[in-house]
């Protein structure tokens, strides 16, 4: 892994990167004779290598018939393709000549061109940009057929345009074995990385680079497990389980047998992933070194990452009592705390929701609150994670990076999710319901999603499933409904202020003082082919308490505490996997009600969507803790018994969680947008930044549009989410207010009205940020777009920070960064990410400005901060910012990156696959949409 420079408050996982000195190793190598010598495995006279590419006679699986009820009309796309796997040898020709192994890439470009042609989409050209999804493969498009170890219950047919498995099974074992086989040998390095990411071992696996030292240290502050644990995780969700418990521990056993399998046969066949050569586990020559055996509790370690990155909504207290202390010192206890909620915006009347007409009371503020713990003013520290640094690892890099993921782990702000788009039949032009989603993950090489269809006894589905957890499909379809979900971000995590007793390591815990439980370990490094970063090691210590990992230090009314961090799925991830059993199995899944029951397992906080061919289903999944009367979630408590979570057990971390009817849901609504907005009135969400306008409000315009004028097509339910997709939220939703403002009297200023006039042609022309025309490169109104970039972090800290005052401005920008634009390198998503516009200032601007020009807003901040309230001054603020901008340069606002040159505008906003292995590939045109993405209408019904 290589060593890079540290960008600020990067995304943990876009920090994860393959060395940039590939081609100087190659330079310092004969070069052919090299290949000519790493190729000779992969020779198809190669038995092992032969066997694994199905180029020996296999023998297909009979399974019972399976009845597809898509009728066709099933699509998906997951780029950059379905081969994740690279050998040394194909490593080294990409670095060196940019070629690729077969089904490594071909996606990229399907899934790119959308962007420029989807305005031309019908029914007949999706699957020009998507591939179709039915089950099965039709015989000419067969490229080979495995029976994996040899085995005759089950069989890996791939197909000729994607390579995606399609695993047939007899038998519920072979069919598992034939899913890990599988999945090794399209992901087994990726795996293999984050089953030590989730360990908190990363560098001395992969290397000790800053990137993924910042890696380990976040996730291992999320859970810091220990062996014991991760087992007794697997052990409690059996035990808890009955008999899908046990057919879930039966089902992961013969999954980790054919990775296992795999391993075998890729290192006795030499076409192991090069990685493990190029990071020291492998020697090209003699063959000399293991690649370490997977076993069950290394799928904890993975899901532990996933639901971390995804699935755990809530946290950032002690940063909300912080911007609640500066604004009571600012205005005073009872004005700040008015002034603090209104930007806090808990239940925003005007935000867009994706239940409508349905309140679902969760996390509200208390009228009397109780138990709060609030950190006397300047004495809150953050604990530290990282002791005894030697070489590398105390360079000022190491310790920026260690800052960074300290910052990543403790906010309330996640990577989204997203998104869907479900359309009853009621308003389609065929009668059935139609669904465009799926989830929006980031962009890697290889990607973090895989597909596959599984068909055996008790599973049959098709679609997506993290790499290392695909014994199920864990987003995608079945024989006749299909499924998918977004991040949904209620608060299942709180902190609690433990009183310390007798010295910093020790607390009070219902009276008794009782030692605090040190976890830790020690990593170091070296030197490898992949990442040249130099020999250095630290030790990761966490106190752990029975409220969770310390995440803070502080005093409370003169008493000193530690914070710490609660959450309901803490030492609980494995339990998850019995709701994806449950949408696996067509026995189990016949309609919407069952769908809701089977997602109620699992305890990740998502939103799930779901369609057949007659039904439309939403379920807000997740563990919600039953609080105390009165305590407020919003900021830490007292870890006493009146404040703890009902019921609360500490030694299993299980409480009494809110009944699936208090959980936003619904069945054959109208239709169902959600791009991690919020989810129904009254439900809170722990993110800052769901107010008037939210990315939400891009899905929810368009759909409602079409919902209007019926006959609502799959064509045109996907226009609208690429289309949503190329928007500038701020464009489309914010600046015609600014505009009116600004020209509320004639601007007689010539660079400020040229600013204008671009501005006003952009948004009239649709606000997006799209090329010219496919692979130009360059923007159609680009330098609206330049200027919009460059004027609102302007404008926000002149609309706001003089009547906030420095500090409180600081407090609050702390809990919501101001902007998440496509080129942004802050915020939990980063740059070259594709996501965008997920949290930002919009809202506070669009609210107050309407304030000023006197039109009603709903929900209001608690003050006017736009020049005052006044409509002359601050029309002179908006112009005076807006001429700033006008000024800057392209290089300015787009400074350059390792990717591109400053002044590039296409290129900042920019998709990469972020290299999580060996493999490189082309940049695309931005677009903010699913990573894995599902088009489906289901013709009939079972």
């Amino acid at each position: 892994m290589p060593r890079r420079t540290p960008r600020t408050s990067r995304n943990t996982l876009d920090r994860l990167r393959t060395p940039r000195r590939f081609p100087e190793f190659l330079k310092a190598a004969s070069i052919c004779a090299l290949v000519a010598g790493l190729l000779s495995p992969l020779s198809p006279t190669s038995p092992a290598a032969a066997a694994d590419t199905g180029a020996v006679e296999a023998t297909a699986v009979e399974a019972a018939a399976v009845t597809d009820h898509c009728g066709g009309q099933c699509s998906d796309i997951l780029p950059p393709g379905q081969n994740g796997n690279a050998t040394l040898a194909q490593i080294l020709l990409n670095q060196a000549f940019g070629s690729m192994p077969e089904n490594a890439s071909n996606q990229l470009g399907p899934y790119n061109n959308l962007a420029t042609g989807y305005s031309g989409l019908t029914n007949a050209t999706i699957n020009t940009f998507f591939n179709d999804a039915s089950f099965g493969v039709a015989s000419d498009q067969v490229a080979s057929t495995l029976n994996p170890a040899g085995r005759t219950d089950v069989t890996i047919v791939r197909d000729k345009k994607t390579g995606v498995p399609h695993i047939t099974g007899t038998t519920r074992y072979g069919t598992e074995f034939g899913a890990g086989y599988a999945a090794a040998q399209d992901r087994l390095w990726l795996m293999d990385v984050f089953r030590h990411v989730g360990r908190g071992k990363l560098t001395p696996f992969a290397g000790g680079a800053e990137s993924n030292q910042g890696l380990e240290q976040e996730f291992w502050r999320h859970a810091p497990y220990t062996e014991a644990d991760l087992q007794a995780q697997i052990d409690k969700a059996v035990a808890a389980n009955g008999e899908r418990g046990q057919l879930a521990l039966d089902d992961v056993e013969a999954y980790i047998d054919g990775i296992n399998a795999y391993i075998d046969a890729s290192d006795s066949g030499r076409y192991f992933p090069g990685e493990y050569v190029l990071t020291g586990h492998k020697d090209s020559v003699t063959n000399a070194g293991t690649i370490e055996k997977f076993k069950p509790t290394d799928l904890v370690a993975l899901a532990s990452v996933i639901g971390a990155l995804f699935g755990s909504g809530g946290g950032g207290e002690v940063n909300n009592a912080l911007s609640l202390l500066a604004a009571q010192e600012k205005y005073g206890v009872s004005e700040g705390t008015e002034v603090w909620e209104s930007f806090r915006e808990r239940n925003d009347p005007e935000a867009a929701v994706t239940v409508h007409d349905a309140s679902f009371p969760y996390a509200t503020k208390p009228a009397d609150p109780q138990g709060m713990a609030l950190p006397d003013d300047g004495t809150v520290t953050e604990e530290p994670l990282v002791y005894d640094r030697t070489g590398s690892a105390a360079t000022t890099a190491s310790t920026s990076v260690s800052s960074e993921a300290t910052e990543s782990a403790l906010s309330s702000a996640r990577r989204g999710m997203s998104n869907a788009l479900v359309v009853s039949g009621e308003h389609t032009a065929s009668g059935h319901p139609i669904a465009v989603f799926g989830p929006q993950t980031g962009y890697f090489a290889p990607q973090l999603l895989m597909l596959q269809e599984i068909q055996g006894p008790g599973i049959s589905a098709r679609g997506a499933s993290f790499a290392g957890l695909s014994m199920y499909v864990e987003l995608g379809r079945g024989q006749d409904y299909a499924w998918s979900a977004t991040t949904s971000g209620q608060d299942i995590i709180d902190s609690y202020a433990v009183e310390l007793c007798q010295d910093d390591v020790h607390y009070l815990y219902h009276g008794t003082c009782t030692a605090m439980e040190k976890i830790e370990q020690t990593n170091a490094w070296k030197p490898t082919t992949a990442d040249d970063t130099p020999a250095g090691s630290y030790r990761m210590q966490v106190w752990r308490t029975k409220y969770g990992p310390v995440s803070h230090r502080a005093t409370v009314d003169g008493k000193k505490v530690a914070y710490t961090t609660l959450r309901s799925s803490y030492m609980n991830e494995a339990e998850s996997i019995i709701g994806f059993q449950m949408l696996n199995d067509p026995d189990y899944v016949k309609g919407p009600e069952d769908f809701q029951k089977a997602v109620q397992n699992i305890n990740y906080t998502f939103n799930w969507f779901y369609a057949d061919s007659e039904h439309t289903a939403y379920y807000n999944s997740g563990d919600n803790p039953v609080r105390a009367a009165n305590v407020d979630a919003e900021f830490p408590a007292w870890a006493q018994s009146a404040y703890e979570w009902r019921n609360w057990n500490p030694t299993t971390n299980v409480a009494d969680y809110t009944p699936p009817a208090q959980h936003p849901n619904s069945i054959d609504q109208e239709y169902y947008i959600s791009w991690n907005n919020k989810q129904a009135k009254e439900y809170t969400t722990a993110p800052w930044g769901n107010g008037s306008v939210h990315r939400g409000n891009l899905l929810d315009d368009r759909v409602k549009r079409l919902v209007a004028a019926g006959g609502v097509t799959r064509a045109s339910l996907t226009k609208a989410m690429a289309e949503a997709g190329l928007a500038d939220l701020r464009a489309e939703d914010v600046v015609p207010d600014l505009l009116k403002v600004v020209n509320s009297s004639t601007v007689t200023d010539s660079t400020a009205a040229a600013a204008v006039s671009k501005l006003q042609t952009w948004v009239s022309s649709g606000s997006k940020r799209t090329e010219t025309s496919a692979g130009s490169k360059t923007y159609a109104g680009a330098e609206a777009i330049r200027i919009l970039d460059a004027w609102w972090p302007l404008l926000v800290k002149a609309q706001f920070e003089p009547g906030l005052g420095a500090d409180l401005y600081t407090a609050i920008t702390a809990n919501l960064p101001i902007d998440e634009s496509p080129s942004a390198a802050h915020g939990p998503t980063g740059s070259h990410a594709g996501s965008s516009f997920q949290y930002g200032w919009w809202s506070y601007v669009d609210k107050d400005i309407r304030s000023v020009l006197g039109e009603s807003v709903q929900g209001p901040l608690a003050n006017q901060y736009c020049g005052g309230g006044s409509l002359s001054a601050c029309r002179t603020l908006l112009i005076n910012t807006l001429k700033e901008a006008a000024g800057k340069t392209a290089a300015q606002v787009y400074p350059g990156d390792e990717f591109c040159s400053a002044g590039d505008q296409w290129c900042a906003d920019s998709i990469i696959q972020q290299p999580l292995g060996g493999i490189n590939h082309n940049k695309i045109s931005w677009q903010n949409r699913p990573t894995y993405q599902q088009v489906v209408e289901f013709t009939s019904h079972r």
